[in-house]
C-alpha cells in the first residue's frame, strides 16, 4: 500500500520522464561529451584498442545518444535499454579488464566492473517496466 502522495508522484507522466532522463544521464552526458571533445574521444578509443577510432567514434556516440532518446521518449524503449546494456557490458572487457591487472588498479577496475553490472540490472528493470507500461 503506497501512500497517496507517493503513488500520485509515481503515476505522474512528468515524473516518469524525469526518471528516464536521470536513468540515462550517464549515457547521454557521455555521448554529448564525446561530441564536444571529439579529439579526446578518438584518443580514448585508440587507447582501448578500438581502431580505427574514427570508425568506432560515430558508432559509440550514436549508440549512446540513440539508445537514450529511445528510452527518454519511450518509443522502442526496449531497444534503447538493450543498446545501453550491451554497450555497458562491452565496456567491462574493453576498458575495465581487472583480471589482467594487479594491485590497486585491479581493485579499482573490479569495482567499476561491478558497478557496470548493477547499471545493467537497472537497465533490465527499466525495460521490464517499459514493457509493463505498454500492456496497460
Amino acid at each position: 500500500m503506497t501512500p497517496y502522495p507517493l503513488s500520485a508522484l509515481l503515476d505522474n507522466p512528468l515524473f516518469a520522464l524525469f526518471a528516464r532522463l536521470v536513468l540515462t544521464f550517464l549515457f547521454w552526458s557521455a555521448g554529448l561529451g564525446m561530441l564536444a571533445d571529439y579529439g579526446e574521444t578518438l584518443a580514448t578509443l585508440s587507447r582501448f584498442g578500438l581502431e580505427p577510432a574514427a570508425a568506432w567514434a560515430p558508432a559509440v556516440i550514436a549508440t549512446l545518444l540513440i539508445g537514450c532518446a529511445l528510452i527518454i521518449f519511450n518509443r522502442w524503449a526496449w531497444l534503447g535499454f538493450g543498446m545501453l546494456a550491451v554497450f555497458t557490458a562491452l565496456c567491462i572487457p574493453i576498458a575495465h579488464a581487472f583480471w589482467t591487472m594487479a594491485g590497486e588498479e585491479r581493485l579499482a577496475h573490479f569495482h567499476v566492473a561491478m558497478e557496470h553490472i548493477t547499471v545493467i540490472g537497472g537497465l533490465m528493470t527499466g525495460a521490464i517496466l517499459s514493457r509493463r507500461m505498454e500492456r496497460h
